[in-house]
């Protein structure tokens, strides 16, 4: 039996400025009013980035809209929010980081079995020149599609 999951925000540019290496999944620690509007599916993770400090993953810059009927009890959209990795998962991110020019970029936000979930993604800078050809590979497939459906 497949996992109940629903996507809920994607950042769809990462996978445009970055060559993705390696994926894992992390929960999100998010207040009451935060659950309600990424219910409502009224988040924004395209500037979003994670860093690692004192042993703890953080998500920067992951904009959960205010949610209306909180009142005075809301949240601050932009806050640095916690993700929960095990011991291991966040030793073995380390590693990874100390590489030179290597970040950690959250692809998508979404929900698995009640519980918010980003997968995180161990990423490298691509260069102007790999950009390119990332556009030209995705113009060829398209072209490629295109005719298959004519014929």
């Amino acid at each position: 039996m497949e996992p109940e999951e629903k996507t809920v925000a994607q950042n769809r540019r990462a996978r445009f400025e970055y060559q993705i290496l390696e994926t894992t999944e992390a929960g999100v620690v998010l207040k009451g009013s935060e659950v309600k509007s990424v219910r409502q599916g009224k988040v924004d993770i395209s500037d979003c980035f994670a860093t690692l400090k004192d042993g703890e993953v953080w998500l920067h810059n992951m904009h959960v809209a205010a949610y209306q009927n909180a009142g005075p009890f809301n949240h601050n959209p932009r806050r640095t929010r916690k993700l929960l990795l095990h011991k291991r998962e966040i030793r073995k991110l380390i590693g990874k980081m100390r590489q030179k020019g290597l970040s950690l970029v959250p692809l998508r936000l979404y929900w698995k079995h009640g519980l918010a979930k980003v997968e995180l993604a161990v990423a490298k800078g691509k260069r102007s020149f790999d950009k390119r050809e990332t556009i030209k590979q995705r113009d060829q497939e398209r072209e490629m599609r295109h005719r298959d459906a004519e014929a």
